[in-house]
């Protein structure tokens, strides 16, 4: 008994979908299964003498006031630079 298809080429449509299949199927598992960010439980905040610190948020108070005007241009105190 002979195959008769045993030596058949493989046809470009077909290797076209194969390929775009597994890529696919490839970029699917990549985002299904990526594990998810960190929480991030820090806020970046702004000293009074200019510097960027991260402060974490349960340290925060819940109140909220709101400045004025005058108060936020004087708030930051500024080093001579001599």
């Amino acid at each position: 008994m002979e195959i008769a298809n045993e030596n058949k080429p493989v046809s470009r449509k077909k290797f076209v979908a194969w390929t775009l299949g597994v890529l696919s199927a490839v970029t699917a598992v990549k985002y299904l299964f990526r594990s998810a960010p960190p929480h991030k439980s820090t806020a970046k905040m702004l000293t009074q003498d200019g510097k960027l610190v991260e402060v974490e948020l349960s340290k925060l108070s819940r109140k909220k006031t709101k400045l004025k005007d005058s108060e936020i241009h004087t708030w930051v105190k500024r080093k001579s630079s001599l």
